[in-house]
């Protein structure tokens, strides 16, 4: 029960990450692997201040307004100097690195004894079960500290999905999904498309800084090489979300983002359960990918196969 709870905590945090590739990827069309980079920015940022003494709440917005500032960087390389948009995620992120060893010094930034945002929600549940360790999940025992941090990313990310589907509401939410389907209309209706193609990705980004401030939490540490094939990551619950649901409406498109980042997490936590070697992870992981992008279109292809069939029986 351990390793499930921990797999929906984690895939609950990379939830953050899916849905500011959505942002990216689906609502603008822009491939940003800035990713990369922001990820470790986030948890960089968020680690080195609070082994500082900073709050973990001030700590993780900190880490969120890291990850915006890449994204900011990444959006005027492409508007402002005409980067081409893959070129210039990739000029970020390779920048990142070093900025990434500047934040924290080392490569490696422990977070022992230190308080994180899920710190005041389980001292709440140890009050409530009477001081003990572990609490009864479904029938199993599951450490008071894990279940503390699941519920508290819960809480953040639907929290946070919420606010991004009330924004794609807004009438700056709609210029921006309108400009990643035809920049030259929204030109044409007086809205500034690169400054909405720039916004977006701030936003994407501000969401990447903050899943890796929170798995830095989760995790105990921040390390430089975390951030290593996040986008794939992204990319693929994005993908498997889009299976699990049939209208790619924004609130049911960010659902699916989430559940399909919580199967994706399962699955690995099943593979590495199953005696999968961890170097093998990467390798599994664009198995999966791929999996993900083709079994769909076959599904189909097969069924209009079938049906065609069935028509001329």
């Amino acid at each position: 029960m351990t390793l499930v709870v921990g797999a929906f905590t984690i895939g609950l945090i990379l939830a953050l990450l899916s849905m500011g590739v959505w942002i990216s990827f689906r609502i603008l069309r822009f491939c940003d692997i800035t990713v990369d980079g922001s990820i470790t920015l986030g948890a960089s940022v968020a680690a080195v201040l609070l082994i500082s003494g900073w709050s973990p709440w001030s700590a993780t917005l900190a880490a969120a307004l890291a990850g915006g500032a890449a994204g900011l960087a990444t959006g005027l390389l492409h508007t402002r100097f005409r980067i081409q948009e893959l070129l210039s995620g990739i000029l970020v992120m390779t920048a990142l690195y070093s900025i990434n060893l500047r934040v924290m010094g080392r490569s490696n930034v422990p977070l022992l004894n230190v308080d994180s945002l899920a710190t005041p929600v389980a001292r709440l549940l140890t009050r409530v079960t009477g001081g003990v360790d572990t609490i009864l999940f479904l029938g199993w025992p599951v450490p008071v500290t894990d279940a503390a941090m699941l519920l508290t990313v819960l809480l953040i990310t639907t929290a946070v999905a919420v606010l991004i589907y009330r924004f794609l509401l807004t009438h700056i939410g709609t210029a921006m999904r309108a400009t990643g389907e035809n920049a030259q209309m929204v030109r044409a209706q007086g809205i500034n498309n690169q400054a909405m193609l720039v916004f977006g990705l701030v936003c994407s980004n501000a969401l990447v800084g903050m899943a890796g401030a929170l798995l830095a939490q989760y995790q105990g540490f921040a390390d430089v090489q975390m951030g290593i094939g996040m986008i794939v990551w992204g990319l693929a619950s994005i993908i498997i979300g889009e299976v699990l649901v049939a209208r790619l409406t924004p609130g049911l498109a960010l659902c699916g983002a989430i559940m399909g980042t919580i199967l994706f997490r399962l699955l690995v936590a099943i593979a590495l359960r199953w005696g999968l070697n961890p170097n093998d992870l990467k390798l599994v992981t664009a198995v999966f990918v791929f999996a993900a992008l083709v079994l769909p279109s076959g599904i189909k292809a097969v069924a209009g196969k079938l049906r065609k069939g069935s028509r001329h029986a």
